[in-house]
This record gives C-alpha cells, sequence and structure tokens, in this order.
C-alpha cells in the first residue's frame, strides 16, 4: 500500500471514530427516556408563566407528568361554582387521580383549611389543574400538607421517614397566598408541606406564599420537604417561584423551597423576586432570632445533591447567607451539579467561599458546566 493510500486510510478511521463518539455524546445514557409534554401555563392571562422559558432541558421520564386520562375524581359540574374546597379537601383524603372541571376559564378554590393526605389511602395521589386553577390560601391557611410520620395522617410502616407512599404529584396548576404562619408544629412551606413518600411538582406556578418570618431552621414560602423514600429526589420541571415583581414569596429561610436531608432535581424552573426574611442567620447569631438565609433554595442536612437544569435563579433577596441558594451539609458530604444554568442578580447576604450567590462548604463538590453565575 503506498504511503498516500495509508494516510488516507488513517484519516478516514479518524473520521468514523469521531462521529461514533458523537452520536454517543448526542445520544447520551440509553437507559433514560426523555420525554415532551404540553406545559398549559406557557402563555398565562395573567402572572409569569410556569417555567424557565428560555430553556428546553430534555425531562427524563419519571420526572414528567402523570397520566389522568382515566381520573378518580372530577371536581366541578362545568361550572367555576361547583368548584370548591370541600370537595377538593374530600377527594385527597381519599387519593387517587384529582382533576378539575370548573368550565374554560381560570378559576381560583379559595382554601379555609389546607388539604390534607392520608397515609393508607390511595398510595398514588396525582392533582393536575389543567392550566386552569389556582388554589389559594386566602393569605390565612397552608394549601397542600402530608406527612408520613403525623400519626393524625395514619401511620402505614414502621419506618415512617423512609416509605415509598404516598406518590403525591401536583401538576399543571397554580398555589397562591397560602400561608403556614401560624403552623407551630410543623412549620414553614406556606403552601405545600412534605415528609416521606415521594413529591413531584411538574408545571405549577407559586404567587406571594408566606411562612414564618424568622428562626434558623423555618422555610420554604413555598414548599418544605422532609425524608424522602430511599433519599430519591424531589422533582421539580418548568415550575415558576414568583417569576415577576409583585409575585414573590417570602419567609425565614428559603423564598422558594427549603428541606432538611432532601436532594432535589431542578429542570427548566424559574425563581425569581423571593425573600429570605429572617434575622441572624443558621444557627442564629447571639441576640437575633435566626434565619434569613437561602433567597430562593435553602437546603439543610447531611448527604444529599441539589441539581440544576436549566434554571435560572434572580432577583431574590437576602438579609444573611445565600442571596441565590444555601446548601449545607453537616457531614460534608453534599454535592451541587448545576448545567446550562442562570443564578445573577440576587441581592445581599454573605460567605460565597466558590460562586457568588451560592453559600455553602468551601470544600462541598459544585461542577458547574454552562452555566452564568455572577
Amino acid at each position: 500500500m503506498s504511503k498516500k493510500a495509508k494516510q488516507d486510510r488513517q484519516f478516514f478511521i479518524i473520521v468514523i471514530v469521531i462521529v461514533i463518539f458523537l452520536i454517543w455524546c448526542c445520544t447520551g445514557d440509553d437507559d433514560v427516556d426523555f420525554i415532551k409534554f404540553h406545559n398549559p401555563l406557557e402563555n398565562p392571562e395573567d402572572g409569569p408563566p410556569a417555567g424557565n422559558p428560555d430553556s428546553e432541558y430534555p425531562v427524563p421520564q419519571e420526572a414528567g407528568p402523570e397520566d389522568i386520562s382515566e381520573p378518580d375524581f372530577i371536581i366541578g359540574d362545568g361550572t367555576p361554582e361547583s368548584c370548591n374546597s370541600e370537595d377538593f379537601v374530600e377527594a385527597v383524603v381519599r387519593g387517587g387521580k384529582i382533576v378539575f372541571n370548573c368550565g374554560s376559564d381560570p378559576v381560583t378554590i379559595v382554601m379555609n383549611r389546607p388539604a390534607k393526605v392520608f397515609n393508607d389511602a390511595n398510595p398514588d395521589i396525582v392533582i393536575d389543574g389543567g392550566g386552569l386553577i389556582t388554589l389559594s390560601g386566602n393569605g390565612r391557611t397552608r394549601i397542600l400538607y402530608m406527612n408520613t410520620c403525623d400519626e393524625n395522617q395514619h401511620w402505614t410502616t414502621s419506618h415512617c421517614q423512609d416509605q415509598d407512599h404516598p406518590r403525591l404529584t401536583v401538576q399543571n396548576i397554580n398555589f397562591a397566598d397560602g400561608n403556614s404562619t401560624a403552623e407551630r408544629e410543623y412549620d414553614g412551606g406556606g403552601a405545600i408541606w412534605v415528609r416521606g413518600g415521594r413529591f413531584k411538582m411538574v408545571n405549577c406556578r407559586f404567587f406571594n406564599n408566606v411562612c414564618a418570618d424568622t428562626g434558623p431552621d423555618v422555610g420554604g414560602a413555598c414548599v418544605r420537604v422532609f425524608s424522602q423514600y430511599n433519599n430519591l429526589p424531589v422533582y421539580v420541571v418548568n415550575c415558576t417561584f414568583g417569576g415577576a415583581e409583585g409575585y414573590g414569596n417570602r419567609g425565614s429561610n428559603g423564598g422558594g423551597i427549603s428541606s432538611i436531608g432532601v436532594s432535589w432535581t431542578i429542570i427548566n424552573s424559574l425563581f425569581t423576586h423571593n425573600s429570605a426574611i429572617g434575622n441572624g442567620g443558621n444557627p442564629s447569631q447571639s441576640g437575633t432570632p435566626g434565619g434569613g438565609s437561602g433567597g430562593a433554595i435553602y437546603n439543610d442536612g447531611n448527604t444529599m445533591t441539589l441539581t440544576l437544569l436549566g434554571t435560572r435563579i434572580e432577583y431574590n433577596e437576602v438579609n444573611a447567607y445565600g442571596s441565590a441558594i444555601f446548601f449545607v451539609t453537616n457531614d460534608h458530604s453534599g454535592n451541587i451539579q448545576i448545567d446550562q444554568s442562570v443564578i445573577r442578580y440576587n441581592i445581599g447576604g454573605s460567605w460565597y467561599p466558590v460562586y457568588p450567590q451560592i453559600s455553602m462548604h468551601s470544600d462541598t463538590r459544585i461542577t458547574v458546566t454552562n452555566s452564568v453565575i455572577e
């Protein structure tokens, strides 16, 4: 074979190898199924849309919306007046797939008490608002509650902190004006409070929810979560927390979400104009009530992962630490993964050892790719 022929053959082999490599990179893990689905809150009549409009990060099958083609309960008979909080509360007690038939226009259902999941009812609870329903706490009550370790909700296992049910999904729905400031035993979680089983949010919006103003551990103006089964993550997909001036949420810590020892995978979501309004940090400084950390996200505990994919965090504000994110693992074992995300323009706070607006231990493992943090 001539020298030129050998060179041509080597070049051809190199090209083939590169093509194979590129195909492998683009297809990713064959074991992961990604899905496309409709977001009915992309173009709302009022308020910012659900999710980050600038991102279409691939969504794994298990993180997508649940099928509600065969609902167990239908709230309403086609008119707005037929949709009420009592029927919704009763449906949540029984569990199963819950949808609404309140007419073709947006409807707000005003809650007079939280809807509470019972652990011995249908283990799968799906609440689907069809893009038209807002559940409102009316500035007086939390909206939704699930707790596998609350005896009043019926214990079903001897290991309530690590059981696979109930499995709660909220999708295509708004949560507004939730208020848990009157809660004492299970505080935080202005709109939603969850412990145990599994929890997922898809195509949801959270507006003007509040929890306690001060305290070193209380938090989650919108959502607070504990003890997910097998330490599996909470999925947050195409959701908006605040989203524009006048729509933000506020609480002592975690203007959007808060958790202890829980992992999160947050995809194509938006956190803006939320506030951590506590004072004195975590733990609280002498002479202060404590709090004021995690303008958007507050994660505390031990081994856990915060994964942000295609997510934007902007214009959140704190008094103490982590204007965007407060992420502290007591045993230094947790990690953060950020890809194709934007974190900027968040206000206040201190203790930023590696990246601005993210408070964490300096030795916390953090991986940032294709993202803006400034």
